[in-house]
C-alpha cells in the first residue's frame, strides 16, 4: 500500500504594484511557493477588480508596494497610495495587509523583459512592466518570509 502526503491547501497572497494610471498585480499559486504575474488593472478599477477576485479566490494577505526614495523617504506617489489604502480598509476590513518596499522594481523588471527576449517594442508596454514589478514585490515577500 501507498501513502501519499496529504497536501495541504492555503490561501494566496495578492501583490499589487500601485501606479498613478495602472496596478500590476501578482499572485501566488495556493501553496505560497510560486509568484506569477496576474494582470495589470486600471487605477480606478481596482477596488471593483478586487472585489471580484476576493470572491473566486481565497486570499489570505494582500502585499502593496511601498515606494521610498533613496534616502528612505517616502515618495511622491505615495499620497495616491494612501488614498487607496484609506478605500481598500473601508471596503475590505476584514482583509490583512502590508506594505513592501519596492525600490528598484520597475528597473528590475525592465532588465527581466530584456533578459527574458523582448523586443524593444514589447519592452515599451508599461502595463507589463507594472505586472512582472508586482511579481518582484511578491517573490521578495516570499523569498523573506
Amino acid at each position: 500500500m501507498v501513502f501519499l502526503p496529504k497536501i495541504y491547501k492555503m490561501a494566496k497572497v495578492l501583490a499589487i504594484d500601485y501606479g498613478k494610471k495602472n496596478c500590476g498585480i501578482a499572485v501566488t499559486d495556493d501553496m505560497q511557493i510560486i509568484a506569477s504575474g496576474l494582470t495589470t488593472v486600471a487605477s480606478g478599477e481596482l477596488l471593483s477588480f478586487l472585489d471580484s477576485y476576493f470572491k473566486k479566490e481565497e486570499v489570505e494577505l494582500v502585499l502593496i508596494g511601498e515606494p521610498k526614495q533613496m534616502d528612505n523617504t517616502p515618495s511622491e506617489s505615495e499620497v495616491l497610495i494612501q488614498e487607496f489604502l484609506k478605500k481598500f480598509e473601508n471596503k475590505f476590513p476584514e482583509k490583512p495587509y502590508r506594505r513592501v518596499d519596492e525600490r528598484f522594481t520597475s528597473k528590475m523588471a525592465f532588465q527581466t523583459m530584456i533578459d527574458s527576449g523582448l523586443k524593444k517594442k514589447q519592452r515599451q508596454n508599461k502595463k507589463l512592466i507594472d505586472e512582472i514589478s508586482a511579481t518582484i514585490i511578491l517573490q521578495s515577500y516570499l523569498y523573506n518570509k
